[in-house]
């Protein structure tokens, strides 16, 4: 195993690298010379998108690590301090990038092929993994870096329904002369409202994992500051559970609009800006079971299953692959995109630990599951 101190100085490395999504060239690069010089990669090189891509080893299982090298943007400077590391991407997701690098390095040749995936974008517009897909790599599992907390498990994701809406009144008039003309942008307050109260009708449930929740994250409009607005838009972000879809959600979504536009005799049109399939991870698969056994080997205790609220890469590529896909990783995901960005030294150390024995039992349990076939 890579000792402690080579992990945390590769770790500060990567953080002081500012890479925001579409600039992460630079910690390419540094994994790159990493990978050819010092981990023995056999096979390296990055993608046209700008993905990171490097392999060992021969045969089955091929298991797919990834993780992303971008985070939001904003810098938190890197510092160590009370037994934690900080820096932006601390937690989301540098952290579990390299812990998943340095396991990957560890992986003997003889005990199937490790694929470690360093993608941009995910942050973004998921670029990367959408590129990984069309590669077509040929995987028969796959673990996403993502901070869990070192003892958790993330099994499930909601998926993710987001619509530019634009209303258009058709006119505009003098600010003095308000009457004149409808206002855009007091129009689209009535199409929200209406939206966030029918989503919060058909999606309440039990718990935040299973309900549909959404969001008003944009909004623009007006041309100048003395005329009414002829047009508006706003983007709403819809989280959408395992348990239904994002094409139902869509209709509801649809039909509200349509309605508030007919009452009102305004034109509403939108756009689908992003549709992402929620994703849940089959429980009694081998790598549910390889990645349990793993926590308790290292940990010593039961991991915990999470059911996330957000939306990860894990569902890009699970539904496109159609294979085991689960997401482990250092950190607090509370602590993610914050101002105080940090991930625990202790919990980044033993995560690499953790996704050795992953690889280990990973490849035990599937050469047994083929013998029992």
């Amino acid at each position: 195993m890579v000792s402690p101190s080579y992990a945390v100085e590769l770790l500060k490395k990567a953080l002081e690298l500012y890479t925001p999504s579409r600039s992460e060239a630079a910690l390419a690069n540094l994994i790159k010379d990493k990978c050819v010089n010092e981990l023995g990669f056999e096979q390296v090189h990055i993608d046209s998108v700008g993905n990171i891509i490097a392999s060992k080893g021969t045969g089955q299982p091929r298991i797919l690590f990834c993780g992303h090298m971008d985070t939001v943007p904003g810098q938190v400077p890197v510092r160590v301090e009370d037994g934690h590391i900080h820096g932006r991407g601390a937690s989301d997701a540098k952290a579990p990038l390299i812990a998943m690098l340095l396991a990957a390095s560890e992986f003997p040749k003889q005990s199937g092929t490790v694929i470690f995936a360093g993608v941009v974008d995910e942050e973004g517009n998921a670029a990367g993994v959408k590129q990984l897909v069309k590669s077509k790599l040929g995987v028969d599992y796959a673990v996403f870096g993502e901070p869990s907390g070192v003892e958790n498990i993330t099994v499930a994701y909601k998926g993710r329904l987001a619509i530019r809406l634009t209303c258009d009144v058709g006119n505009s008039a003098h600010a003095s002369a308000p009457w004149l003309a409808k206002n855009s942008i007091e129009e689209m307050y009535d199409f929200w409202k209406a939206i966030k109260s029918e989503i919060e009708r058909v999606g309440a449930a039990e718990n935040k994992a299973k309900s549909i929740s959404c969001s008003l994250t944009e909004i623009t409009g007006g041309s100048s500051h003395n005329v009414t607005a002829q047009k508006c838009k706003i983007t709403v972000d819809i989280r959408v559970p395992t348990i239904t879809s994002c094409d139902n959600v869509l209709s509801t979504v649809d039909a509200v609009i349509t309605k508030v536009a007919a009452e009102k005799g305004v034109k509403a049109t939108y756009r689908i800006e992003d549709k992402t399939e929620p994703f849940e991870a089959d429980h009694s698969s081998p790598l549910v079971r390889a990645l349990l056994l793993a926590v308790l080997d290292v940990r010593k205790k039961r991991p915990l299953l999470l059911r996330k609220t957000g939306t990860g890469d894990m569902n890009v590529l699970g539904h496109s692959f159609k294979i085991p896909v689960i997401t482990y990783g250092p950190g607090d995901p509370h602590a993610s995109h914050t101002a105080d960005e940090r991930v625990n030294i202790e919990e980044f150390v033993a995560s690499i630990e953790v996704y050795e024995r992953a690889l280990f039992h990973l490849s035990r349990l599937h050469h047994l599951k083929r013998t029992k076939m």
